[in-house]
């Protein structure tokens, strides 16, 4: 019995080998957020990922399009960096080579992390976004990579964008610093 439920747990919840502190500041958000990253579900995105942080590509990159019941989406290490030219926030990646879509069956609920692409299935980079509501529309669409675990507070309080696309309006919210953990 205890294998069977053991291998159940398994089966509903990813395994969690490798995590984020993103340590965010601003105008809205001041804290620090964890996140959980899902390398049995998105190993290539999750290597990625840390393997940018690690090399401190995501320290001082702002939130560069936050929609209100949505999402907050950063990420962006070529043009996203805090006092750049916040109008090519967005447009850009990493020196790295785009990554294949490893959809899976994991749904966008609140807090859940995934990789933003363009119209190519096969086109996400560095950036990413969180979701501070569930996504249904997502699911299947987009490559989860993690799970808020802590610090979902310091999420809701990321400076809200304008309009349709949620770009940001004056000084955005930033990571000011990104840190792996084992």
């Amino acid at each position: 019995m205890y294998k069977l439920a053991a291998a159940f747990a398994l089966l509903a919840s990813p395994a969690l080998a490798t995590g984020l502190e993103v340590e965010i500041e601003g105008e809205g958000a001041n804290g620090t957020v964890t996140i959980d990253l899902f390398d049995d579900i998105a190993p290539k995105h999750v290597e990625q990922i840390a393997a940018l942080a690690n090399e401190g590509k995501y320290d001082g990159v702002v939130f560069h399009r936050v929609i209100d019941g949505f999402m907050a989406q950063t990420g962006d290490v070529l043009h996203g960096r805090l006092g750049g030219d916040m109008r090519r926030a967005g447009t850009g990646g990493s020196d790295r080579a785009d990554l294949p879509a490893e959809f899976s069956d994991f749904e966008f609920d609140r807090g859940v992390v995934g990789m933003a692409r363009a119209q190519d299935p096969n086109s996400a980079n560095s950036q990413f976004f969180i979701m501070f509501e569930p996504g249904p529309f997502l699911n299947g669409q987009y490559t989860v990579v993690g799970q808020v675990t802590d610090g979902m507070d310091v999420v809701d309080a990321i400076k809200r964008g304008e309009g349709q696309n949620g770009a940001i309006i004056g000084q955005p919210d930033v990571m000011k610093k990104v840190t792996v953990t084992e």
